[in-house]
């Protein structure tokens, strides 16, 4: 079955760097778009970025633009988050997310169990 694992969450200080990876498995990678979704406290998730499987098309949210990007390894399964300049606003459960559509950014199928970011003021 279709696994995605999260890691490289931690707790960080305003204007620091994190990286998120999220290994993948038991599906064609490259065929699949994957997306970070990200859920503050007391707040729904919200959508932070995306990748295509084959163009590497990205988007991203309005409030991350500029500071993370996406990237994928289609070689390795694995999908990334780099994100720099982190505010404590960015403080939430990081989420991968894969479907098999060609590009989206609101519909997944999959989703793995999220990875904790912390960032103190």
């Amino acid at each position: 079955q279709v696994q995605l694992v999260e890691s490289g969450g931690g707790l960080v200080q305003a204007g620091d760097s994190l990286r998120l990876s999220c290994a993948a498995s038991g599906l064609t990678f490259s065929w699949y778009s994957m997306g970070w979704f990200r859920r503050a406290p007391g707040k729904e998730r919200e959508f932070v970025a995306a990748i295509s499987g084959r163009t590497s098309r990205t988007d991203y949210t309005d409030s991350v633009k500029g500071r993370f990007t996406i990237s994928r390894d289609n070689a390795k399964n694995t999908v990334y988050l780099q994100m720099n300049n982190l505010k404590p606003e960015d403080t939430a459960v990081y989420y991968c997310a894969a479907d098999r559509a060609t590009w989206t950014t609101t519909q997944y199928d999959y989703w793995g169990q999220g990875t904790q970011v912390t960032v103190s003021s």
